[in-house]
């Protein structure tokens, strides 16, 4: 077993299509199938089954890849153990949309200025897709809504985010979700943590959402918005950088959704020279946390 034929393995997984993975690799999908079929002899077990012209892991292959997020995770370590600590090699940071606009541009900067050994990856989604892809090992750190209590993450507080609920200019001041029943709704998908705030809020309140529309970004929702339709949420300081800002009425919500604190968690016992890079330099930059 050699870590080329996990690597392929890994991609194979993730991408759940070999041609895909192929094109991520920069290799030929019947180069992946010949390593693939090679891994799976050698360890007497068959990886994937497919199902609905896609491959999905079969039960050995969740345990293989487990394993394989450790090995890499540990190999790092091993590299940077044996150049003194030297942050070095890949380092894959997951984030919020709106951490990732707000929060990380001048942190990039510096840990690329920093350590310029280090090939840093920045990969923006949902907190739920996050959480997914520190527990596969797909992302070795992530910048997520929290505070969380996983078995098996560790974390640290990052910032703390104001949240507002925004509508058009002419709106009547909002105080309860009782204001706004029926409404139109603008979110992101299933799987980010602030639409789950969002409809908590509306159930705290008894209170009927109305239509969802699942927008992929907060300037597609502040459009809608603009154009008199519904409302939406989103951080003070994500709405303070958007241009349009100005044509919208932001509504400030009531405890306890009125702020959410943002962590930066990695699996417990995967704490590398990377990491333990990126936090110290967080440590001496860090964000608002009133």
């Amino acid at each position: 077993m050699e870590f080329s034929q996990l690597r392929i393995f890994q991609a194979v997984a993730e991408e759940g299509s070999i041609t895909r993975a192929a094109e991520r690799l920069h290799r030929v999908p019947s180069n992946l199938s010949t390593r693939l079929k090679q891994l799976e002899e050698q360890m007497g077990v068959e990886l994937f089954v497919r199902e609905r012209q896609r491959l999905q892991l079969s039960a050995a292959g969740k345990v293989l890849l487990d394993y394989t997020a450790r090995l890499f995770a540990l190999r790092e370590e091993a590299l940077g153990a044996v150049q003194g600590g030297v942050p070095a090699g890949k380092f894959t940071l997951g984030t919020m949309y709106s951490t990732a606009a707000i929060h990380l541009p001048a942190l990039l900067a510096r840990y690329h200025r920093s350590y310029p050994a280090v090939n840093l990856h920045v990969q923006s989604a949902p907190s739920g897709e996050l959480l997914e892809g520190l527990l596969t090992g797909r992302l070795d750190a992530a910048l997520v809504d929290g505070p969380l209590e996983l078995a098996g993450l560790d974390g640290v507080a990052f910032c703390q985010e104001r949240l507002v609920l925004i509508s058009d200019l002419d709106h009547e001041p909002i105080t309860r979700a009782q204001d706004v029943q029926g409404r139109e709704v603008f979110t992101f998908r299933q799987g980010c943590s602030y639409r789950s705030r969002l409809e908590a809020w509306y159930a705290s309140d008894r209170a009927a959402m109305g239509r969802v529309m699942e927008i992929e970004s907060y300037q597609g929702m502040l459009a809608c918005v603009v154009a008199g339709s519904g409302v939406a949420l989103m951080p003070e300081s994500m709405l303070a950088s958007l241009p349009g800002r100005e044509s919208v009425r932001a509504h400030p919500l009531q405890p306890p959704f009125d702020s959410a604190t943002t962590w930066l968690m990695w699996r417990k016992g995967m704490m590398g020279a990377n990491l333990n890079a990126w936090i110290e330099l967080q440590h001496t930059q860090p964000c608002n946390m009133a």
